[in-house]
């Protein structure tokens, strides 16, 4: 983070935007910070983390590094509050892309820059952490994953290198492409840097108020490629470019994700084909961008979809909630859960018709035990009761209905668009009362920890020794 917040202090000097010691010196402090954590943690005699440390490592990743995060946009341009500081840095970190600022198009392009890099770096952490940490820690049924393309043995380390490398390999290469693909497209060089950022981590943060508005056309299409793409798992990618695409090929878990966004795009288009006078052409490109912007959580807007009537918001709210496949870029539910939901409910429907069958549910040719489904369904049930909580918090806010439960389900699926009233025209939440922003800000990283990663955190038996 201190290296990259030198890059924007280069900028600066380039631009000449604003002074260019701002982001030098936070980062060397931010890099001063980071050299004595690895000092202070170094010993040669631990080679690996253990379940708890790995908790714990995870939730104070998402806490603290937000806080460096945020310095830049208090010390400098927009200067704001610590509160929508620390609620920008931590959209930026966990990918969600909900902001409090305005008035983007006029902001130094370092700021724009380190918005990007900020949801970068999350994407990629998120990435690590689902393939490293959460199958050791068996959340939410990751532990299926546990020998799926690496075998970590039960160790983050050392095998957790090879992983970490592998991934890095993959997300930069996407990123490339997809800034190479923007320029083709008639992007400026900015624009396609930071909308490459924040497309491959399925951020959704934009150079622009109007978000993607600015883009409509045919690069609305070639975003939709990269946000599809990164929301796939990466550890498919790594076995492609190792010879075997099979696995990419066949996986059930890809198939079905693309089946729900052919699905729920072909929904909507007949939908608005029926009910609205614009051009299919126009329905067809705007359907798929904004579905797609949803379902991926990347967040980015070239359309009201509250416009379009009640069923589409309906219809976004629902997708969002599918999100896309574990071990991506992409948040939210997971279609991998919503699989193992459905095959538990099927298993024990069977289970009704033939009390005496010992045959359990399978996920491809894999038999699901018994703690990868219990586990799904603590998730799926802490999920629902953190969002309507979440929701009713900041329903007491004085929010109207509509703005608490969007702001709940973009919070807590890290999705990025609110829709309501207090909500300013260009998407930002900075009008919302403070105590709202920090509920949402709880809603965010309880999110991108997979919910369970961060409640185990408050049992009295984590801290027993």
């Amino acid at each position: 983070m201190g290296a990259l917040m030198l890059l924007c202090g280069t900028l600066d000097g380039i631009t000449g935007d604003q002074p260019k010691h701002i982001f030098i010196l936070l980062g060397v402090l931010t890099m001063s910070f980071g050299v004595a954590t690895v000092l202070a943690t170094a010993n040669p005699r631990r080679r690996s983390l253990d379940r708890r440390q790995s908790f714990l490592l995870t939730a104070l990743v998402w806490v603290i590094l937000p806080v460096f995060g945020a310095l830049p946009f208090v010390v400098g341009e927009p200067h704001a509050s610590l509160t929508d500081a620390y609620f920008e840095s931590m959209s930026g970190m966990t990918t969600t892309g909900s902001t409090v600022f305005q008035g983007l198009d006029e902001m130094p392009a370092s700021v724009l820059l380190w918005r990007g890099i900020l949801q970068w770096l999350g994407g990629l952490g998120i990435v690590i952490v689902a393939m490293i940490f959460l199958p050791i820690m068996r959340v939410g049924g990751m532990q299926f994953f546990l020998t799926e393309g690496f075998d970590t043995h039960g160790k983050v380390l050392p095998r957790a290198l090879d992983i970490a490398r592998s991934l890095l390999t993959v997300y930069v290469a996407l990123t490339l492409a997809c800034l190479l693909a923007y320029l083709a497209f008639g992007m400026s060089l900015f624009d396609a840097l930071v909308h490459a950022l924040t497309t491959i981590s399925t951020g959704g943060f934009s150079t622009s108020d109007q978000s993607f508005a600015r883009f409509t056309g045919t690069l609305e299409y070639v975003s939709v490629v990269f946000m599809v793409l990164a929301s796939l798992p990466l550890i498919r990618f790594v076995q492609l470019g190792r010879g075997t695409p099979g696995p990419l090929l066949l996986d059930t878990q890809v198939r079905t994700y693309l089946k729900c966004i052919i699905s729920a795009c072909l929904m909507l288009v007949l939908y608005r084909a029926a009910t609205s006078d614009a051009k299919l052409t126009e329905i067809v490109r705007e359907t798929i961008f904004n579905l797609v912007t949803l379902i991926s959580g990347t967040g980015y807007a070239s359309e009201d979809i509250t416009e379009w009537d009640s069923f589409a918001l309906v219809l976004g709210v629902v997708i969002g909630l599918a999100g896309g496949c574990t071990g991506s870029t992409a948040c939210s539910i997971k279609i991998f859960r919503w699989q193992v939901l459905w095959l538990a409910i099927q298993s024990q429907l069977r289970q009704f018709n033939h009390p005496n069958a010992v045959a359990g549910p399978k996920y491809g040719k894999r038999a699901l035990s018994a703690d990868v489904v219990t586990s799904v369904a603590a998730f799926f049930t802490f999920f629902v009761l953190t969002l309507g909580l979440i929701a009713i918090a900041l329903s007491l806010t004085g929010l109207s209905l509509q703005t608490s439960v969007t702001a709940a389900w973009t919070s807590v699926a890290n999705i990025g668009p609110v829709y309501g009233r207090e909500v300013g025209a260009s998407g930002s939440l900075g009008g919302l009362p403070s105590p709202a922003k920090w509920i949402m800000i709880l809603g965010m990283l309880a999110g991108r920890l997979e919910i369970l990663s961060l409640y185990v955190l408050f049992t009295r038996a984590f801290w027993v020794i």
